[in-house]
């Protein structure tokens, strides 16, 4: 029997990765043999909370179950419903060395448009373009100028307040800024121009102003008075860009008790966070700079055999990827997305401030390359402190660190 030919002009359907055979047979074997097909696994969890774990998830989908790969991450099937799930496997796949079961029903994602990084410049180009010359330039009156610059402040202080520019190529941020300080010229008019009155536009716009002013500030100086017991060392080498950091308009991470106050830290270049044009991790400044432990302490937690997502990408993975924990005998301190292969501890080992840990990835639950770290004491997020770093910290600060230098003890790199 042959096979049949393929259609002519069709794309051939990616083979499926090997750990969801293994993940297939493992999940359809009685409780004794998943012990022997997982035994990492049952020794680090513990047998009987595996097989509780398995059994919920198979509650969840019903039985029997196939498992295969999608966008999101392996996808458990039932007839009930479906579970991601994420697998590592030893290279003759007889055993699974790492497991992951979601403990809810997958919901697929609807398809979601986003326009194009280039599309999205030009469009914000253009609007302030076109604000500038049917509002600002063309003012009758020097109210109506009032107005127009009040509310092209406002879209700034969101943009640059709560949004991070430096993210994106130079050219891009710098040309948006040039268009929209060219309205300051406009201010030749104003002397040639009526007074007028005070208009509901100019309330509104002035409202607008002071609350954005009010709401980024108060963002990027909140704090939530339980500070790290110490100043930390800053774990990264050169100038670093603080991509999620502040109070609840400004972080992401604050819905999140142990993370409220944690950060994610980019590398910039001349293209935003990347050095070069691209999509592959290398184009990305962060990507394989050294990351030093910012304190001492005693490992509980690392991992280094994790993949790195593909940048754009997020599939189901441990949230923080490849990482080391520190437990400091006070709190416990994270640092998550390292590069694979890069972790250069264990757990039980003892380390001292500055001591190379790994490198920066993008492993976990990261859409591009980046360091997240946070300090945490009985599950709740601490104010983070750095020596020489000196102010808050938020999304859209640079902040410069010298890694391993000036730490007494700190081992060599």
């Amino acid at each position: 029997m042959h096979d049949p030919k393929p259609t002519p002009g069709a794309v051939p359907s990616p083979a499926p990765p090997p750990e969801a055979d293994t993940l297939t047979r493992f999940l359809a074997a009685d409780p004794a043999s998943r012990a022997r097909l997982a035994p990492g696994v049952a020794a680090a969890v513990g047998a009987d909370t595996m097989e509780r774990i398995v059994e919920a998830t198979l509650d969840r989908t019903g039985t029997p179950v196939t498992v295969t790969d999608s966008p999101d991450g392996l996808i458990v099937t039932g007839p009930q419903g479906k579970v991601r799930a994420w697998a590592q496997q030893t290279r003759d796949g007889e055993e699974i060395t790492g497991l992951l079961l979601e403990g809810a029903l997958y919901d697929p994602p609807a398809p979601r448009r986003h326009l194009p990084e280039s599309a999205a410049w030009l469009t914000y180009l253009l609007l302030i373009t076109l604000w500038n010359v049917f509002t600002i330039w063309t003012a009758a009156d020097r109210a109506a100028w009032c107005a127009g610059m009040a509310t092209l402040a406002t879209f700034f202080v969101f943009v640059e307040g709560c949004g991070a520019p430096a993210q994106q190529p130079r050219l891009r941020h710098r040309t948006v800024r040039a268009v929209a300080l060219t309205s300051l010229f406009s201010a030749y008019r104003l002397p040639s121009l009526p007074t007028g009155h005070f208009t509901p536009a100019l309330g509104i716009a002035l409202a607008l102003l002071a609350a954005g002013v009010y709401l980024v500030t108060r963002a990027r100086l909140h704090h939530w008075r339980t500070p790290v017991c110490q100043p930390l060392l800053f774990p990264l080498e050169g100038t670093w860009y603080v991509i999620q950091g502040g109070g609840r308009l400004i972080n992401h991470h604050v819905p999140v008790p142990e993370q409220r106050a944690a950060l994610d830290l980019v590398a910039l270049g001349s293209h935003g966070t990347r050095t070069r044009p691209g999509d592959d991790l290398a184009a990305y400044a962060a990507y394989g700079r050294p990351v030093h432990a910012p304190c001492q302490g005693r490992v509980i937690s690392a991992a280094t055999g994790i993949p790195d997502q593909q940048p754009g990408e997020n599939r189901y993975q441990p949230i923080y990827g490849n990482h080391v924990f520190l437990d400091t005998g006070r709190e416990i301190v994270k640092l998550a997305h390292l590069r694979p292969g890069s972790v250069t501890v264990k757990p039980g080992e003892f380390v001292e401030a500055g001591q190379l840990l790994g490198e920066v990835g993008n492993s976990g639950n990261s859409s591009e390359p980046h360091l997240h770290l946070h300090a945490e004491r009985d599950g709740v997020g601490l104010d983070l402190r750095f020596s020489g770093v000196k102010g808050r910290l938020y999304r859209g600060r640079r902040v410069r660190g010298d890694g391993a230098q000036g730490y007494p003890g700190a081992s060599a790199r």
